[in-house]
């Protein structure tokens, strides 16, 4: 915003207005569909980052969650109008009146990626390029770095920890966490400098969000009988129909042809999300109707649970217990054999504790 009405002002840029029908853009009818599914990826696929849910839960309450929730969407929508109206600047500029080389096409895809520079380095102040160049290089890189730490910490905490050492102490962990930091660095400067399009590998990881992690998102938050089966089921079906479909910009064949009405990226996403909603649902009527013994809950979700999982002290009070979504006061839950496990209530499919069991053993007796 700093650097539009400098822009503007310059010698060499003419009215955005009259150049309104080169800049505007046009969308054709065949690309309809493709733009509302972009959109909706746009929409939809921005809610699962792990970045954004960083700044949620360092919220206070959860009230102030929801209105910095709301703030931010307001902000991207202000946010948005810049570049638009840099775009715009660009488009009507002479710039054979400016001190840019004109030998280079600045219409080429290599020059188009660097208009947001070109126009504070040619139209603005010295000052100011000087201020916009260094809010855009901290913007990218407080992303880049939440971003590279994110990944990290939960490589630490959700795979190291939780599969291969569960009982790593919290040093291990910080130390596995700083290892992740330098892999995943590396990692990405070499995938920012292979890739041609920062932009399309942007709206790529957004596509994986959308189909893969939004369907799991809003079964976890929404549908309480969602388990680990139909969750692994739905991220094989979603990432396996998106691969099929193709992306041609990073050179994936498309092997299944939709037609052209249906969004592609949206289908995978509801696919995904019925994948998860009915695969939980089967094998959560079966295991709980012991069609399927007790012993094949490899995942032990749903009544293989151990009672290590989740230890609790014998005196747990009714605010530690509704802290853990147990309720206290439901009937328990009885299994095939006479000495077989019994849980307190409804766990939302979770483990059980020690002191869960001792109630329930007391109460059977």
């Amino acid at each position: 915003w700093l650097a539009v009405p400098f822009a503007l002002e310059h010698k060499s840029v003419g009215s955005i207005i009259t150049t309104w029908p080169e800049w505007r853009g046009h969308i054709e009818k065949y690309q309809e569909v493709k733009w509302i599914d972009d959109l909706l990826l746009l929409i939809f696929g921005g809610i699962p980052w792990q970045v954004y849910f960083q700044r949620v839960l360092s919220a206070k309450s959860a009230q102030q969650a929801m209105y910095l929730s709301f703030c931010a969407a307001v902000g991207c929508i202000v946010l948005a109008v810049p570049p638009v109206l840099i775009g715009a600047i660009a488009k009507s500029t002479n710039w054979t009146a400016t001190d840019y080389d004109i030998k280079q096409n600045i219409t080429s895809p290599e020059a188009q990626k660097l208009i947001l520079p070109l126009v504070l380095q040619h139209l603005c102040p010295k000052s100011i390029a000087f201020i916009g160049l260094g809010a855009v290089s901290a913007a990218v890189m407080s992303s880049a770095d939440s971003s590279v730490l994110s990944a990290s910490s939960m490589f630490a905490r959700n795979v190291w920890k939780l599969v291969f050492r569960n009982h790593a102490g919290e040093r291990e962990v910080l130390w596995v966490m700083r290892a992740g930091i330098f892999f995943v660095g590396a990692a990405a400067a070499g995938i920012g400098i292979l890739v041609p399009s920062i932009y399309l590998l942007w709206i790529l990881c957004s596509d994986l969000v959308y189909v893969v992690l939004f369907p799991q998102l809003l079964c976890v938050v929404y549908a309480n009988f969602t388990n680990t089966y139909g969750s692994l089921a739905a991220y094989i079906i979603g990432f396996l129909f998106r691969i099929l479909i193709g992306e041609p910009e990073i050179g994936i064949p498309q092997v299944l042809v939709l037609p052209w009405f249906i969004p592609s990226k949206t289908f995978c996403m509801l696919l995904s999300l019925f994948t998860i909603l009915f695969v939980s649902y089967i094998t959560k009527t079966l295991f709980e109707s012991h069609t399927i013994p007790a012993k094949y809950d490899i995942f032990h979700c749903l009544v293989n649970i151990p009672i290590e999982t989740m230890p609790l002290k014998e005196s747990a009070t009714n605010e530690e217990f509704s802290k853990l979504n147990v309720n206290i006061s439901s009937k328990t839950k009885k299994y095939d054999n006479d000495l077989s496990y019994q849980t307190l209530g409804d766990t939302l499919n979770g483990p059980y504790s020690p002191s869960q069991e001792t109630l329930a053993y007391n109460d059977s007796r």
